[in-house]
């Protein structure tokens, strides 16, 4: 009669070495228990690379360096004509280093010059690094500082002051303010392009006027800090 042995048990029997009787059952056992796990032994598949993702963009990214480097600079002296630390800065001489280090931006160095740069800002618009602008003198943007949020902007008031940071809720400040300009946009977005100046037509040169005093480019009022 033909054996029943399964095609394992046979090879395992072939290759047994001749023990006696009475080993070989067990021997082969764990042979077999031995094979069939080794068959039934996961695959293991090699891993994918993972695509990395796209990275987070900041929306205020740019604009908060900006407040952050010009509250850096709260306490410098005021001077006028200033425009570094250690010369110290008059207003319009503060926003243009801050501007330039924080976000490689070249600004204008007048007040009057800066309202024309960037994009008008409606009063609910104004976020951290704007430029915010008011009527100190009689005339418009004759004062400029760098809003840092909460109603509150970085500035160089006057001669004897110092880079400080103000609430423009006050009285003397609400009642001047000229408006807001974005002079960077926020993700490095480009800004709309201004319209180019016309040429002036060159005129002959005019006799020098009498020399006067200097004067602060945005005298503040004594009482307008208190």
């Amino acid at each position: 009669m033909p054996s029943r042995r399964s095609p394992v048990l046979r090879a395992i029997r072939l290759r047994l070495p001749a023990v006696p009787a009475g080993a070989r059952l067990p021997l082969v056992c764990a042979a077999a228990l031995l094979l069939v796990a080794c068959a039934g032994a996961p695959t293991r598949h090699a891993s994918l690379p993972r695509t990395p993702g796209k990275p987070m963009i900041d929306p205020s990214a740019g604009l908060e360096e900006i407040s952050i480097q010009a509250m850096s600079l709260v306490g410098t002296p005021y001077r006028y004509g200033g425009n570094t630390p250690d010369s110290g800065f008059d207003c319009s001489g503060l926003v243009r280093y801050v501007v330039a280090r924080a976000a490689d931006v070249n600004l204008p160095r007048t007040t009057e010059a800066m309202g024309t740069r960037g994009s008008a800002l409606d009063r609910s618009e104004v976020a951290s690094g704007d430029l915010v602008f008011f009527n100190t003198t009689g005339r418009a943007n004759s004062h400029v500082g760098i809003y840092v949020g909460q109603n509150r902007f970085v500035h160089a008031p006057s001669t004897g002051g110092t880079v400080r940071l103000e609430d423009m809720g006050k009285p003397y400040w609400a009642s001047r303010y000229n408006g807001a300009r974005r002079v960077v946009a926020a993700v490095n977005q480009p800004l709309p392009v201004q319209p180019a100046s016309p040429v002036p037509t060159p005129v002959p040169p005019a006799a020098p006027p009498d020399p006067v005093p200097a004067v602060d480019d945005d005298p503040i009022a004594a009482f307008a800090n208190k």
